[in-house]
């Protein structure tokens, strides 16, 4: 009975991670499939016929990296006359601009970036990859200094170096001031604004208005509204595509976030091991293939994960189980492990953060297994390995030492026959003792004769003794 529930709940484990990764995939086929959202007449395929405006109202990430990339190809297999980035954004990763910028330049569609908030540090960027920029009224760009996550300044010369080159070569792409560029990424430079009779000095970091950005070249014209720039173009009279992420992108923006993926890897880790070393298939392994299940269905609605990810994760976490009820000297544990790193690690955007991400998430989660390990440590898988049987007197068993030897002279009585051996009461212990070939009835009075070893030796007292 208790063989067949261990290979029941054995093949839920073996089977529920795929289960879970192909109701993933099910539903990243059904929500990517969504379209964008048109206004006025039906998008038309002739060039020249249709105009799409792409949004850029979130924090520069992965998830919005991905984004961009299926608009603008929609964008370019649509012929479109022009495609507009919408910008207002505080800024993001710069791992993510720098993917959004060379897909911008890659474009066979002109673009523009219209401003109607902010494009702060990755934002401008974005903004300065463009072909023209217009930008609405009380609209900002630049205050590209790169911080870290607490934000705060990165000093580091080898950082500050590169993006200062990104920003400058972006700027002179299209015949702006590169010295402008600078002076929104690094505080150290003077950079003198001529246009605008003023000179940046140490400390301070370029940002500038709409009315500035005129005034620099940084921007061709202002306007209220996407529409009023689409006009200034000359593009009043064409259709309007406004692209919007679909449900699966938005989930993926989320999902795909440095901390949530994080906390995503933590539960996943910490649920499928405390499910693998306490017995019972209930909540915890339910909640981390669940984790699982979301960290890679974001990855690859993003476009980061491919299947072999998928499958390298899945034949890990078959691996890890097997470990548990094969014996393989570690063999299978060590592919399952190295299976589910690179499952993990090969689904991300970024390798190296991956592994950084895997590693912090690894170390919370091990921490909340160890105390969940304590908690239940009655009921855990390594309780299969110990004995819980007790060999004590009074189950008959003698310890060995000293006081086997205190035996020789007592007396007792047979608890059955011995033949010639059996058991004894003898001092109120059940003790095993054997005679020296008597037959001697239960009942009957004995006295300890020796205790040589394990072995203690009886002889039946007669009337007269």
């Amino acid at each position: 009975m208790h063989r067949g529930k261990g290979w029941r709940r054995t093949a839920a484990l073996l089977l529920l991670p795929l289960a879970a990764v192909l109701l993933a995939l099910s539903l990243t086929t059904g929500w990517s499939s969504a379209k964008a959202e048109t206004q006025g007449k039906p998008v038309q395929t002739t060039e020249g016929y249709s105009v799409y405006v792409i949004p850029v109202d979130m924090t520069v990430e992965s998830g919005l990296a991905s984004f961009l990339d299926r608009a603008l190809s929609e964008a370019e297999e649509a012929n479109a006359a022009l495609a507009v980035l919408e910008i207002d954004t505080p800024g993001g990763r710069l791992a993510s601009a720098e993917a959004i910028g060379e897909r911008i330049r890659s474009s066979t569609v002109p673009t523009m970036a219209f401003i109607k908030g902010k494009a702060a540090s990755a934002g401008a960027f974005i903004a300065l990859s463009a072909d023209r920029i217009y930008m609405a009224p009380g609209s900002t760009i630049g205050a590209a200094m790169v911080v870290n996550e607490a934000g705060e300044a990165v000093d580091s010369p080898k950082v500050v170096s590169h993006w200062s080159a990104e920003m400058k070569s972006a700027a002179e792409m299209n015949g702006r001031d590169g010295q402008i560029a600078l002076g929104m990424v690094d505080p150290h430079l003077v950079v003198e604004l001529k246009a605008l009779n003023r000179t940046k000095q140490r400390g301070e970091i370029i940002s500038l208005s709409a009315d500035d950005a005129l005034k620099t070249g940084y921007a061709e014209g202002k306007a209220a509204t996407v529409t009023e720039a689409i006009a200034a173009e000359g593009l009043a009279k064409l259709t309007v595509v406004r692209e919007s992420p679909t449900l699966a992108e938005r989930v993926s923006q989320t999902l795909t976030s440095p901390a949530v993926m994080i906390l995503l890897l933590i539960v996943g880790i910490a649920g499928v091991l405390i499910e693998l070393l306490v017995p019972g298939f209930g909540v915890p392994g339910i909640v981390g293939l669940l984790a699982f299940g979301l960290y890679f269905f974001g990855q690859q609605v993003a476009g980061f994960a491919g299947r072999e990810s998928i499958v390298l994760f899945v034949a890990g976490i078959v691996f890890i189980v097997l470990e548990m009820f094969v014996p393989s000297f570690g063999i299978l544990g060590l592919l399952g492990g190295a299976g589910i790193v690179s499952g993990v690690v090969t689904a991300a955007y970024d390798t190296g953060n991956a592994f950084e991400s895997l590693g912090f998430a690894l170390l919370i989660a091990l921490v909340l297994v160890v105390i969940v390990a304590y908690i239940f440590r009655k009921r855990g898988i390594w309780n299969r390995f110990i004995l819980h049987e007790r060999l004590t007197t009074e189950q008959g068993y003698v310890p060995s030492g000293d006081g086997r030897e205190l035996l020789v002279g007592m007396s007792g009585t047979t608890l059955s026959p011995l033949r010639p051996a059996g058991v004894a009461d003898i001092d109120g212990r059940r003790i095993d003792v054997i005679t020296s070939g008597e037959f001697v009835p239960a009942g009957h009075r004995i006295e300890v004769v020796s205790a040589d070893g394990t072995r203690i030796v009886v002889k039946p007292v007669t009337a007269t003794d």
